[in-house]
């Protein structure tokens, strides 16, 4: 090139990959995303003794203890609804969201090694521990569908908003384990502070009970957990008539979860470019 053209010849400088391209590169990276959702399934069991049937046990212990303590020893009504029935019906969305936001939370600490020495966009790492929950969901919603057989219930066309909960339940961990993931990078503190919250959060969430015991006059605030709406949503879809909606916290639920998912973003991605340097 000739002094001249040299002299007249422009520079650009643009962003780096992945900020210009970020969003975009979430798609081209697809593949790493199923690789990654496929891997966290598989190590969750690899070295179990019983393996996947955990999947089974986790839900059906845990609901036996909650209908004797709810039902047996507190005596909390149930109405028409058998109380093994309601409990599954409620823990299953609750499980998905605790298991969902406690390995997204620890997600990124616990894959530091491939995030501090290749590229690729770090908002993966979280989606695919969420996706990976599906599996354990899928088996646990199997196992209610036995116990609505065996007590004579079978859902009504409410089924098909089903998928609309599933995403909110998913959506709350998601944008939840973003901001707790984000803080644990630097905050390790973060990490055991997750856990005691969801401990908390499975008494203050209509998981072992109806919200329809909570009085009227305190149910707007208590809908102020999202999980409340999404669990009463849940039951719904399932047993139809048998569990009155209240569309006041499934709608708060759906603002609530759609802030929370997209201040998640924000924030992750705000921190993201920090990550490598702390972990």
């Amino acid at each position: 090139m000739h002094a001249n053209e040299l002299e007249h010849s422009e520079v650009v400088i643009e962003a780096g990959r992945s900020q210009a391209q970020y969003w975009r590169d979430l798609w081209r990276y697809r593949e790493l995303l199923y690789f990654l959702s496929r891997r966290d399934v598989v190590v969750r069991y690899k070295q179990a003794v019983i393996g996947a049937a955990w999947a089974v046990l986790r839900p059906t212990l845990t609901m036996l203890v909650l209908t004797l303590v709810f039902s047996y020893f507190a005596r909390i009504p149930s109405g028409a609804i058998p109380y093994p029935i309601l409990v599954l019906a409620g823990l299953l969305p609750w499980q998905l969201f605790q298991g969902s936001l406690a390995a997204t939370s620890s997600s990124l600490v616990a894959n530091s090694q491939l995030i501090s020495k290749v590229y690729f966009p770090r908002l993966l790492v979280p989606m695919s521990v969420v996706l990976a929950g599906l599996a354990d969901f899928a088996v646990s919603l199997i196992v209610l569908g036995i116990l609505m057989l065996w007590y004579g219930f079978h859902p009504g066309p409410e089924i098909l908003c089903l998928p609309l909960f599933l995403v909110l339940a998913l959506l709350a961990a998601f944008g939840s384990g973003l901001w707790f993931g984000a803080l644990a990078v630097k905050y390790r503190d973060v990490t055991h502070i997750v856990p005691v919250l969801l401990q908390v959060g499975l008494y203050v969430s209509p998981v072992g009970y109806s919200a329809q015991i909570v009085p009227e006059r305190f149910r707007l605030l208590y809908s102020l957990n999202p999980m409340v709406g999404v669990i009463e949503g849940f039951r719904w879809t399932l047993l139809g008539g048998h569990a009155a909606p209240d569309w006041r916290a499934m709608l708060l639920a759906t603002v609530l979860i759609g802030i929370l998912t997209l201040s998640g973003i924000w924030y992750f991605r705000k921190t993201e470019r920090r990550f490598a340097d702390y972990i």
